[in-house]
């Protein structure tokens, strides 16, 4: 599917916020998903991920989660000083300032005369978190977190002090947590705090571990897996279909 691709700054309470934005290019009302980047932001394997998605008919939209203090536009290198930055602002961004963007685009995204309605949520590593949070609003119905880190040590944000193990229940939408089982940033008991947690609160959910390390859906370094890729979208997918295109 042909796609197009342009950027919005939706104003928050802390300045604008640019969101990337792929969709199709053909005309109609599409369902909408809130998309989170790693720690470095738009990068291009994030670019081209957006893309696959978008391209099954879906409004990918996609915010620079700090905003706040870089430069409108900035990504960060796969590197050393790229890492270091992006977790530096992982925890002086407060809580709350993450909860009120995810609001924002959610919103953004309901009112879009191209939208359909239909909102889920996906992110990868920083991002599966951030997806996780996102979809405790009531009007996600779906939701696809990679690798999703910090929910076991609730140290998202400022302070390292957050909530999202306690309010799991939140979620009403479809679950899928997706993790490589040579991950060292989700250890195995880390893993199992949060399955114990869904089972808890009854969460609609589906749970997948493979042998694969942290990023291995990035298509750029080492660590990619194209196989493992290609099965999880698979399966991000098969849930957006369920949850969004069919409803």
């Amino acid at each position: 599917m042909v796609l197009t691709e342009e950027f919005v700054d939706i104003e928050t309470s802390t300045g604008a916020m640019r969101t990337h934005i792929m969709r199709p290019a053909r005309e109609g009302r599409f369902p909408g998903i809130l998309f989170y980047s790693e720690i470095f932001q738009i990068t291009a394997p994030v670019r081209r991920l957006m893309a696959q998605i978008a391209s099954f008919g879906y409004i990918v939209a996609a915010p620079e989660i700090y905003h706040e203090y870089e430069p409108l536009g900035t990504v960060l290198g796969y590197d050393q000083a790229g890492s270091d930055r992006g977790n530096e602002l992982k925890t002086t961004k407060p809580l709350a300032g993450y909860d009120a963007d995810a609001r924002a685009v959610l919103e953004h995204l309901a009112v879009r005369e191209d939208c359909n309605g239909s909102l889920g949520t996906m992110g990868i590593c920083i991002g599966g978190h951030l997806a996780f949070r996102a979809a405790m609003n009531p009007q996600v119905r779906g939701a696809v977190c990679f690798y999703a880190t910090d929910i076991h040590k609730g140290s998202l944000g400022q302070g390292m002090k957050d909530d999202s193990l306690a309010r799991a229940g939140d979620i009403k939408g479809e679950l899928l947590m997706v993790w490589g089982r040579q991950d060292p940033h989700i250890p195995t008991e880390g893993r199992m705090l949060l399955l114990n947690r869904l089972n808890e609160v009854g969460a609609k959910l589906n749970w997948h571990e493979v042998n694969g390390a942290h990023a291995f859906l990035r298509d750029e370094g080492v660590r990619y897996d194209p196989e493992l890729a290609r099965a999880l979208v698979g399966l991000a997918l098969d849930l957006f279909h369920r949850t969004l295109a069919i409803g």
